[in-house]
């Protein structure tokens, strides 16, 4: 297990121990802008030595995978579940989207293993967020469940495409592809020398809000949590598979199953907010941060590379 995550389950333990620790909104603001960066910035570098037109296959298969993944989860959700059109389609984008910080800790965990991987990874990150989203508003707005209102898309796609998450990430790589390894050696101590400290620090905080949420998802049955789990290792194999046609490195392999089993609870549900306000919120978020994410940083991961390796094996 890697030291960070060791974090996160100090925050889940203070929080169901009724502990009233809790870090600063302010702070938790910083370190969420601090990763998004210092991400995008790593991935930036990495692009500006390589030919664009030899990510684009690579790029476009992402993108395909990720509006792949909520058109999967909805019949699941909605006739297996038997939940309603709007809460399956708020779901399933939430499981379609990503989560950088799950991405964040398998990149660290592949850097303590030392096992390579696709340095322009951040890129995939960016075009995952918004197409499961699309697809997720497409399915609630779809059937009689929604005849006579329409959906505000300018709206919508400013707040997927002009979102926090988006644009530091798209910044990072932007800052970090112009300048190039050699222009940002002087910040990469802050950037690159400070990022597992703050992650771990950030971890901590998640752990205390992922708790928080247990009691949501208990409240709505089993079926939740087993999506919970069941739907990432799904995708995680999906990943693996798509990886392999793409012909991605054993790290870049478990980072794209990373990808496809993580679940947004930043990008998607401010979003959602907007498009679907029908969804009830406690059900998307409490099922991606209560259950999707603690099983992601502690079994998922070592689970996905393990996948990674047999099937390059």
């Amino acid at each position: 297990m890697d030291v960070v995550v060791l974090f996160f389950l100090l925050g889940v333990v203070a929080r169901l121990a009724g502990s009233d620790l809790r870090l600063p909104e302010a702070l938790y603001e910083t370190l969420s802008i601090y990763l998004l960066l210092a991400i995008g910035l790593r991935g930036g570098a990495e692009l500006s030595e390589q030919s664009i037109l030899a990510v684009a296959p690579q790029a476009l298969a992402v993108i395909a995978f990720g509006a792949l993944i909520p058109l999967i989860a909805f019949p699941v959700l909605h006739r297996l579940g038997r939940l309603n059109r709007f809460d399956s389609a708020a779901i399933a984008a939430h499981y379609g989207s990503v989560s950088v910080v799950t991405f964040a800790v398998a990149v660290a965990y592949l850097m303590a293993r030392e096992v390579a991987f696709e340095k322009h990874f951040p890129l995939f990150v960016a075009l995952m967020e918004a197409p499961a989203i699309v697809v997720g508003v497409l399915l609630a707005r779809s059937g009689a469940a929604s005849k006579g209102r329409g959906v505000d898309w300018g709206t919508t796609l400013h707040e997927v495409l002009l979102g926090k998450s988006v644009v530091l990430l798209l910044g990072g790589l932007a800052i970090g592809w112009v300048a190039g390894h050699k222009a940002l050696a002087p910040i990469e101590p802050l950037w690159f020398g400070l990022f597992k400290g703050v992650l771990a620090l950030f971890l901590l905080e998640m752990g205390l809000v992922a708790a928080s949420r247990i009691g949501e998802v208990r409240r709505h049955g089993v079926f939740l949590v087993a999506f919970g789990i069941a739907m990432p290792l799904l995708a995680a194999v999906l990943g693996v598979a798509l990886a392999r046609a793409v012909g991605m490195s054993e790290g870049g392999t478990m980072l794209l199953a990373t990808l496809g089993a993580s679940a947004s609870y930043i990008a998607a549900p401010a979003a959602l907010r907007i498009a679907v306000p029908e969804a009830n919120p406690a059900l998307s978020i409490g099922a991606s941060l209560g259950v999707t994410f603690p099983f992601n940083v502690t079994l998922g991961i070592p689970i996905y590379l393990r996948l990674a390796q047999w099937a390059h094996s």
